[in-house]
């Protein structure tokens, strides 16, 4: 299975968010393939602590696609990885394997063999890994429009696809993750010059609040009686937003609360994070696991 994670705007946690579920994905028992085409921005190393974390010298995945390279590199992470806990891969586990950008890369404009590059590879991986996660870069990028074109081609359209549209619980993030599926110039709209159903795809999209902060969690206890007030009035407002610009409750796959490591460090979220140094809240474990769970599971892919 294919899963592109896209957002509008920079800091959704949508890199983040995408290699907890790489990590819970492989810790269930599946082979995951984390594919970092955020080219303007290649550091889902850094979420894995690997090396390359400002991408790799080269041989990455922009080396790739542009031809310089037969394989783009790949850096198996249970070996890599200087993450105490991650070292010790888990019984039962399975593959965890990321393909890195270039360090010296950014955007860049596709052309027909980027395009069928692009598409061999995904054929290739699909064939390999139960789950293959790519990270696109923020808004409508050549890297969102290169794949909306590679999984329209014949080869891929048997594939299937899922999209992963993060946002945080803000005004403007909400307005941004709706223009950016359902606006003039979004991912509905301007899918592969029409090359792809746009009810198929619709089908294929579910949204994710990501740092959403709760106003009765014990985080906020200590506000003042007016600001306790004034947060629930803006979730009570963010909550209609939301659903009138079609992206409400019935299409959000997975809720990520507010996490106070996440804002300090972009980083996995282990079970020693909660039970043992508890630096990380139980909610955001639950939060990433279950979201984790549902990419797969077909009930909560079916149209309300």
């Amino acid at each position: 299975m294919l899963v592109f994670a896209a957002s509008d705007k920079g800091g959704t946690g949508r890199s983040v968010t995408s290699a907890n579920l790489a990590y819970q994905r492989a810790l269930a028992g599946d082979d995951v393939c984390y594919v970092d085409f955020d080219f303007g921005s290649p550091t889902a190393a850094a979420v894995f602590d690997v090396p390359g974390e400002l991408g790799i010298d080269q041989g990455g995945l922009h080396t790739y696609l542009e031809a310089g390279t037969v394989e783009p590199a790949r850096v198996d992470i249970w070996a890599h990885t200087l993450h105490p806990v991650l070292r010790n891969r888990p019984n039962g586990s399975g593959r965890l394997v990321l393909l890195p950008g270039d360090a010296s890369g950014g955007e860049f404009a596709t052309d027909q063999d980027t395009l069928r590059r692009c598409v061999d590879l995904l054929l290739r991986l699909n064939s390999e890994f139960d789950v293959i996660i790519v990270d696109l870069s923020a808004g409508r990028s050549y890297a969102m429009d290169m794949v909306l074109e590679a999984t329209a081609q014949p080869e891929l359209r048997g594939v299937q696809a899922r999209w992963l549209v993060f946002h945080r619980w803000t005004r403007q993030h909400v307005l941004a993750a709706s223009g950016l599926v359902f606006g003039e110039h979004g991912i509905l709209n301007g899918a592969a010059a029409g090359l792809h159903d746009r009810e198929a795809l619709r089908r294929s999209i579910r949204f994710v609040r990501a740092a959403v902060p709760d106003p009765e969690s014990a985080l906020w206890s200590q506000v003042s009686p007016a600001q306790s007030v004034w947060m629930q009035r803006c979730d009570d407002y963010l909550r209609h937003l939301a659903s009138d610009r079609k992206i409400g409750d019935s299409v959000v796959l997975g809720t990520i609360p507010l996490e106070p490591v996440l804002q300090w460090r972009e980083q996995l979220i282990t079970e020693e994070d909660v039970l043992s140094t508890q630096i990380a809240n139980k909610e955001t474990l639950e939060a990433l696991e279950q979201l984790a769970r549902k990419l797969t599971d077909d009930t909560h892919w079916e149209v309300s």
